[in-house]
């Protein structure tokens, strides 16, 4: 007998980054008429995790951007949370940060990280103690050296503490190659698939309900093709992987699930007459934590 397995959406944070630099080479009078700037050209984004419970494994994936930045750098991107967001959060779907026993990170980039400690004493300590920390490991090598393009992506003197205490303790899991396996589950595994344009291996879990599509496509209108983020590192390798991808969860029929959509938590696709669209996009709830019908 299958074990049920629940998904919860949390939504700890919110924040603003550059709309140009969002949507790359796409002109402003395009997409600020689907996702409106404010005065400085900065367009709101959700930082969206995803918890799923089953049996006696609670999974995170990703961790937000944290509550630890210095006031210049939160005026700089609208940082909109309170401090401990992701406890906070998950005590909303009962749950505390002692309780996850898996941590999956997608990429190293500091809003899908900087959640994974606090600032203890003014030393970067881990928030989940008593979980195993999945990470691609070709990635955290890339994640140290860089170009000098993406440097700025990668806080590691924030992360670097945490994930030595991992490492320490025993709790590190590191994943390789293109796509694989985090975690046996009795219903079913959770897997991963890479994409490479926005960062090298960036980690997409997925199972066989939904797929989690951090950066390749942040929200539901880079679901377009040549809608490309000017962030990534290889754009055109990045319209490469949406193709791949887009066909890969047309054919299992998985939700996909937008990071950083500020209004829609995520969608399905339809084929269509230029390859394939958003048939239907699911709108968040403006709570911090609430379950998913997947």
């Amino acid at each position: 007998m299958q074990c049920a397995r629940e998904y919860f959406c949390l939504e700890p944070a919110k924040f603003r980054l550059d709309g140009g630099a969002m949507f790359g080479i796409i002109p402003k009078p395009l997409w600020n008429k689907v996702h409106p700037s404010d005065e400085q050209n900065r367009i709101d984004l959700a930082l969206r995790l995803i918890v799923i419970k089953e049996d006696n494994k609670i999974i995170l994936i990703d961790t937000g951007i944290g509550d630890h930045n210095p006031d210049k750098f939160n005026e700089r991107f609208d940082v909109r949370t309170e401090m401990q967001p992701l406890t906070l959060a998950l005590k909303e779907i009962n749950l505390t940060p002692d309780d996850v026993t898996d941590l999956v990170l997608s990429h190293l980039h500091f809003d899908h990280i900087g959640g994974i400690g606090e600032m203890v004493d003014g030393v970067m300590t881990p928030i989940f103690k008593n979980a195993k920390c999945h990470i691609h490991k070709k990635h955290y090598d890339y994640a140290h050296s860089p170009t000098e393009r993406d440097s700025g992506s990668f806080h590691c003197k924030n992360f670097d503490p945490v994930v030595d205490w991992y490492k320490d303790n025993s709790l590190m899991v590191w994943h390789d190659g293109e796509e694989g396996k985090i975690l046996d589950l009795k219903s079913g595994p959770l897997n991963f698939k890479c994409s490479h344009g926005h960062t090298p291996f960036l980690m997409h879990p997925y199972d066989e309900k939904f797929i989690y599509l951090a950066d390749l496509i942040p929200t539901s209108n880079h679901v377009h093709i040549p809608w490309v983020m000017g962030y990534d590192i290889s754009p055109g390798v990045t319209t490469r992987d949406k193709r791949e991808f887009l066909s890969f969860i047309f054919e299992k029929d998985l939700t996909m699930i937008y990071e950083h959509d500020p209004i829609y938590w995520g969608g399905k696709l339809v084929e269509s007459k230029h390859g394939f669209s958003c048939g239907e996009n699911f709108k968040q709830i403006e709570e911090k934590a609430y379950k998913l019908n997947l």
